[in-house]
């Protein structure tokens, strides 16, 4: 049975923590908090055994064999590092870091470590997703063209500037989405050919974005258009457009429940058909048993749909090219 050791005590932190406990293999047993108080409720909570003022202290336990990272955006890097530093099997949440200088030192050490290393993008060891991609594989769309993607959550209030916005917090979700769509229709190589343009609003005082619009071409001549916000609204969408037909998701993707997740395809000539993948737990519930399955292989990396390693840096280097465009345009604006 795998014993995690929990960075954070955030609303996220306790979602994986109860998904962990939920798991009949695994157990929360040490967390790490910067204020007491809310370490000591979250211990409490989840009837977790160490209580730790540092990650250096809840690395160093013995009775810890996995570490998760629950942190704000910007501390992923380092906190994961020393994790990985110290021979921890570890899941880190997404987005990897906030800049490509991290994300690049953070795999590095993962690829001279002797374990897992795993970003929390969750949604990807759903069943679902194994799913989009069979659907995608069997021509029923044609030749996909376009794709099309939304999420937005009324979160800023909640979420630590220092994690840079909307495009980590949220962006992140359809950014790696797509990728998988691109990856799987057009192959391995067709995500890194595009051409970006992005357009946002900034927070008040300037530091991060709030909103952000993205619209990319790849190589391939496939379109897409993206759209993410931390600052109104509770609401999703995502669709992939072929020659043939289109497909939609029905449910939330990026949040698959316990129970149905749902695609729909639209052909052009008016057929619909409902794909609807039953599962026994959420996104959070197979995320847990994907590190639990690698660490009992001896995986350092997980396999596909989840992302390996290369895919966490191929998102993040989409994500601060996307973040990137935002600024600058904004600038131009204001001269």
């Amino acid at each position: 049975m795998p014993r995690w050791g929990v960075l954070g005590t955030s609303f996220i932190s306790h979602t994986v923590a109860s998904a962990i406990n939920a798991s009949p293999d695994s157990q929360v047993v040490a967390v790490f908090g910067r204020d007491v108080e809310r370490l000591v409720s979250f211990a409490d909570k989840h009837d977790v055994a160490h209580r730790c003022e540092s990650i250096e202290a809840l690395v160093a336990l013995p009775e810890v064999d996995v570490v998760y990272v629950g942190l704000p955006s910007h501390l992923h890097a380092s906190a994961a590092m020393v994790a990985l530093r110290a021979g921890k099997p570890t899941l880190s949440e997404k987005a990897l870091t906030t800049t490509m200088a991290d994300a690049h030192a953070l795999i590095g050490e993962a690829k001279k470590s002797s374990v897992l290393f795993l970003e929390g993008l969750m949604y990807l060891s759903h069943p679902v997703m194994a799913r989009l991609a069979d659907v995608l594989r069997s021509g029923v769309l044609g030749r996909v063209r376009g794709v099309s993607g939304y999420y937005a959550a009324n979160i800023w209030s909640k979420a630590n500037p220092l994690g840079m916005g909307t495009i980590y917090n949220l962006g992140c979700y359809p950014v790696s989405l797509l990728h998988w769509v691109v990856q799987v229709a057009a192959g391995p190589d067709a995500f890194g050919q595009r051409k970006v343009v992005g357009l946002g609003n900034l927070a008040d005082d300037g530091s991060h974005i709030r909103d952000a619009s993205l619209s990319v071409r790849f190589g391939c001549g496939l379109l897409a258009t993206l759209q993410s916000s931390d600052s109104f609204g509770n609401d999703s969408s995502f669709a992939v457009q072929g020659d043939k037909a289109v497909l939609r998701f029905r449910t939330n993707p990026w949040l698959p429940p316990t129970g149905k997740s749902i695609m729909q395809i639209r052909s052009y000539k008016g057929e619909v058909e409902e794909i609807v993948v039953e599962s026994p737990m959420d996104a959070f519930g197979w995320q847990v048993k994907t590190v639990e399955e690698c660490i009992k292989r001896g995986d350092r990396e997980a396999a596909r749909p989840s992302p390996t390693w290369n895919d966490s840096l191929e998102i993040m280097d989409l994500l601060t090219e996307w973040e990137a465009a935002v600024f600058a345009n904004t600038r131009n604006e204001q001269t």
